[in-house]
């Protein structure tokens, strides 16, 4: 039986970083996801609802403005949430955490039994396991929203964003840092994944941008960051 230092082995440090972002995937994209609930749900006549409420901050500016409200983080994360019972419902079986097969893509749940996220039900677990993933990226994403707009750096302008490093690695590093101290004995939060994490973050800015530039090119994004 394999444990995942031999999947790690097994794979190359290029696999297992491609095995991370599968497995975190509910997380990376719960941005996308918050962005589409603030963006549509005001087009029915809810909200949007600013986390900050209007209010500025004792430097005479936002505290994390318009673009961070309610219903992108309270839509985003159940989002993610609901991908994640999708991808397990896909998957089936939970295989055993001691038996992990060598591929990229890795069941979400394995490892999962008897953490706090084990409700008895596979998808009732993924779905929490997903929110929790996805509730993490927007918080570090309003994290490094509120240290942008301290430094003055307003969310505008139609070429890119003026702190692009604060617009992503915030997010990747909150998710990545939660999975490992919140997730106990899960297959997301390996210490073997760790190297693979500092990678992922490292080319996150490309992948982010990436992702807003098809999203402002289809119409789902108004500014390409």
């Amino acid at each position: 039986m394999q444990t995942v230092n031999d999947v790690a082995l097994d794979l190359g440090i290029v696999s297992l970083s491609i095995m991370t972002l599968w497995l975190y995937l509910p997380g990376f994209l719960a941005n996308t996801f918050a962005m589409m609930w603030g963006k549509w749900l005001p087009k029915t006549g809810y909200g949007p609802w600013p986390i900050d409420g209007g209010r500025n901050w004792k430097d005479g500016n936002r505290i994390l403005g318009d673009g961070k409200t309610w219903n992108g983080l309270i839509g985003g994360s159940v989002t993610s949430g609901l991908l994640c019972v999708i991808i397990v419902g896909a998957m089936g079986e939970v295989p055993d955490s001691n038996s992990i097969e060598s591929s990229v893509f890795a069941h979400p749940l394995t490892g999962y039994e008897g953490e706090w996220f084990d409700v008895g039900s596979t998808h009732m677990s993924a779905f929490i396991l997903g929110t929790f993933l996805g509730f993490a990226c927007l918080l570090g994403d309003s994290t490094g929203s509120f240290f942008k707009r301290r430094r003055g750096l307003k969310r505008e302008g139609d070429i890119s964003s003026k702190a692009p490093l604060l617009d992503t690695l915030p997010f990747a590093i909150m998710v990545f840092l939660w999975g490992q101290l919140f997730l106990g004995n899960s297959l997301l939060s390996q210490s073997e994944l760790i190297v693979p994490m500092l990678i992922m973050i490292v080319i996150t800015p490309i992948l982010h941008r990436s992702f807003n530039l098809i999203g402002y090119y289809i119409g789902w994004k108004d500014v390409p960051y």
